[in-house]
């Protein structure tokens, strides 16, 4: 267990230092899969009011923290939290998820958003983030977390969830200064909320571009990468040593070029072998991830053997353990208990030759 003079364990492996094990979170580690989380959706059925409402956000964000005491706690929110600060509304309608209406379509509409502002769009996020630090003091790090540009522009232009991504690709395609415009103006915004959240107690944040990996390699250094970049380098100017996440789903194709996004630690989804993904990025850029979620759906004896390959292929040092994607509902508690407890004892797990 961390000492509280120290820094936090999670914190010291985003920054550099070699450790006797790999720091270990999950994502989306708060929510359906847990016993406590379904009873509290229960009592209170809006997503939005559960992750905006800061006593409840707290409370689920904790949840996980009391039952497996995890080396990072990340705040219970969504990456669509910002938009209605820039003119966007939404609702999270439970069997359909996100809903956009009206989308963003037109260049009046573009030109209708206004900047964010976190104190006062956003004033809940004080607090949660707050009152984190002060619950779990050093023993954990506290994580925040945005979208990135081009998912946040593909939520806004569908409407909701997507398959093929064929109204914001034909708007990339027919009208792209029109798509640029929204782009950019939703990395200033979300540049901004990353600071915010840094400055009321995140030490990490992670940027989730999930839909980014459905753009060719083309396509996403035209789209993707660049308002990345902008968010990274608009938070660098301000938090130059605060450590930053790059997660994006099906990243095989586009790997490399996440590496060019000026973030310090990529979280690699379980599609790409952990070995190849270090020889690919490099020896100078950290890595987190990538057991399959599906795994905890398993033996606790396989899921002990693939945290074990994951971290042997990962290498010393440089090395967040985690999944390659959240958690999925209806994956056994004892099984992500199991996956925090192996986690904890891969100092003396990995003595053992393979």
């Amino acid at each position: 267990m961390t000492q509280p003079d120290q820094t936090p364990y999670l914190l010291r492996a985003a920054k550099g230092e070699i450790l006797d094990r790999p720091p270990v979170w999950m994502m989306r580690q708060a929510g359906r899969y847990m016993k406590i989380y379904r009873d509290l959706r229960e009592k209170y059925p809006s997503f939005r009011e559960r992750s905006e409402n800061p006593e409840l956000a707290i409370e689920i964000s904790l949840q996980p923290w009391r039952a497996f005491r995890p080396d990072g706690v990340i705040m219970f929110s969504d990456i669509l939290t910002p938009l209605p600060g820039m003119g966007i509304p939404f609702d999270i309608v439970e069997s359909k998820g996100p809903i956009i209406e009206p989308a963003i379509r037109t260049q009046a509409q573009i030109d209708a958003l206004r900047p964010l502002n976190p104190e006062e769009d956003l004033p809940f996020i004080r607090q949660i983030l707050t009152t984190l630090r002060q619950e779990v003091g050093n023993a954990s790090t506290v994580l925040g977390f945005v979208g990135s540009p081009w998912t946040l522009a593909a939520y806004a232009v569908e409407g909701k969830s997507s398959k093929n991504y064929s109204v914001i690709k034909g708007m990339a395609f027919s009208e792209p200064k029109m798509l640029h415009q929204l782009l950019s103006h939703l990395a200033d915004g979300i540049a901004k909320y990353v600071r915010y959240q840094i400055d009321c107690g995140a030490q990490v944040v992670q940027l989730f571009d999930s839909w980014a990996g459905q753009l060719s390699p083309e396509d996403y250094r035209t789209f993707a990468l660049p308002y990345q970049q902008q968010v990274v380098r608009q938070v660098k100017e301000a938090h130059p040593d605060t450590p930053l996440i790059l997660y994006i789903s099906g990243s095989a194709g586009v790997l490399e070029l996440m590496g060019e996004s000026g973030v310090d630690i990529i979280s690699v989804d379980w599609t790409v072998d952990m070995a190849d993904a270090r020889r690919r990025l490099g020896p100078n850029m950290k890595v987190q991830g990538n057991v399959d979620p599906g795994v905890l759906f398993g033996s606790k004896d396989f899921i002990r053997d693939r945290i074990l390959d994951t971290v042997r292929k990962a290498g010393r040092g440089g090395h967040i353990l985690n999944l390659g994607h959240g958690i999925l509902p209806g994956t056994p508690e004892e099984n992500a208990a199991h996956f925090f407890e192996t986690a904890k004892q891969l100092e003396d797990l990995l003595a053992v030759p393979a």
